[in-house]
């Protein structure tokens, strides 16, 4: 009868039997016999993580005072950190808007008869003011261009027709003050809009994202802290339970372990293949785990040498076949096969899976209920073909 295959859990674990009950499910399902190898009450203390959130307060309205700064922050990751537009460079949307607006043949607002302003110096006015706004200028939304181009239109074609004594808005006339101040004012008032709509926009999904997912990240964050400082204690009772189902396994070459790992189990069954004193992993699968990426930032230790940049990392013996499962919306998974090698000079296999529309933002811990999950488990137990 073959050896069981363990199953390390990942971050934020905290009930042993929901995990039991997870694995059991899971080994119907893969058909081959799973034992679970609890370790969460080793992991981080996190009953009081709420208590360091920050709340709104009832009675706290939402100033710019109030939000700004995470505001900035969120904005900042959205928008992935862009920078400002150098003086003379508008964005096409709003370029396109400007001339639709101020073309007498397509508004009907602008007379023939009172002249056109000139767009090229409308343009021109406009991009030197652009860098100065605070929030329109970080936007990439077409249709958010679009509509800041149709009011800036507006606003000069309104003071045409409304000041005709304005020689300064009529076409060939130079740009003089009159038009730069009808721009800037407008430009001031819808950045102005803009600004306290996104910060309201940011403010709120911040402070949603925090409570929504921060004790998920947060557990996170604290099982890796405590796993840095308490390694030796978890990989004992990791060895612990796998002694109790056979004292040999895993001690030598010719004994290894099966191994399925989630999450931090992944970094655990890596760093326990490739220690000094290893446990033999025939075959490990891991899934939404950060083997590679932990090794890039820290390099692991034992038998790994840190990555220069120039070839994969090679690994032991010790660690024979790894297949590494990632989801695309799970921000915690890391591809394996660019990092490291494997004794026969093969690639750890990165296989992706799909996404399910039902699984929401968080889907670190949608791996468990996908059927892909219970098969790969099945494919990459099996013994390898000679």
């Amino acid at each position: 009868m073959d050896e069981p295959v363990f199953v390390i859990h990942g971050v934020g674990n905290r009930d042993p039997q929901a995990f039991i009950a997870t694995v059991e499910a899971l080994q119907a399902a893969a058909g081959t016999t799973l034992v679970p190898i609890y370790w969460g009450d080793l992991g981080a203390d996190d009953r009081f993580i709420d208590l360091a959130l920050p709340s709104r307060s009832a009675g706290l309205r939402d100033t710019p005072e109030t939000v700004a700064a995470p505001a900035k922050l969120l904005l900042a990751a959205l928008l992935g950190e862009p920078e400002r537009p150098a003086p003379g460079h508008l964005p096409a949307p709003l370029q396109d808007a400007i001339r639709h607006g101020l073309d007498p043949s397509q508004n009907s607002g602008l007379r023939d008869g009172l002249g056109s302003p000139d767009t090229d110096q409308v343009l021109e006015t406009l991009a030197e003011e652009w860098p100065t706004t605070r929030w329109l200028s970080l936007a990439d939304d077409p249709s958010l261009l679009s509509e800041t181009g149709k009011a800036i239109a507006h606003a000069v074609a309104y003071t045409l027709e409304q000041e005709d004594s304005w020689a300064g808005l009529r076409g060939g006339a130079p740009v003089d003050g009159t038009l730069r101040s009808v721009i800037r004012r407008r430009l001031a008032d819808l950045d102005r809009v803009a600004g306290a709509a996104m910060q309201t926009v940011a403010g709120r999904v911040n402070h949603s994202l925090r409570h929504r997912l921060g004790p998920s990240a947060t557990r996170f964050l604290g099982d890796v802290l405590v796993y840095q400082r308490h390694r030796k204690q978890i990989h004992a009772r990791v060895r612990e339970q796998i002694a109790a189902v056979d004292p040999e396994l895993g001690r030598h070459p010719d004994r290894p372990v099966r191994l399925v790992a989630h999450s931090l189990g992944g970094v655990i069954a890596v760093d326990m293949a490739t220690a000094q004193e290893p446990l033999w992993t025939s075959s490990l699968l891991t899934f939404g785990s950060q083997p590679a990426y932990f090794h890039l930032c820290d390099p692991r230790g034992g038998q790994l040498l840190p990555y220069t940049g120039h070839e994969p990392v090679a690994l032991p013996n010790s660690l024979a076949r790894w297949t590494n499962l990632w989801q695309p919306l799970d921000v915690l998974a890391f591809a394996a096969s660019h990092i490291f090698r494997l004794a026969d000079g093969t690639s750890p296999v990165d296989l992706p899976l799909p996404h399910s529309a039902t699984a929401g933002l968080w889907t670190h811990s949608v791996y468990w209920n996908l059927p892909e999950l219970a098969s790969a488990i099945s494919d990459a137990m099996q013994p390898p073909t000679s």
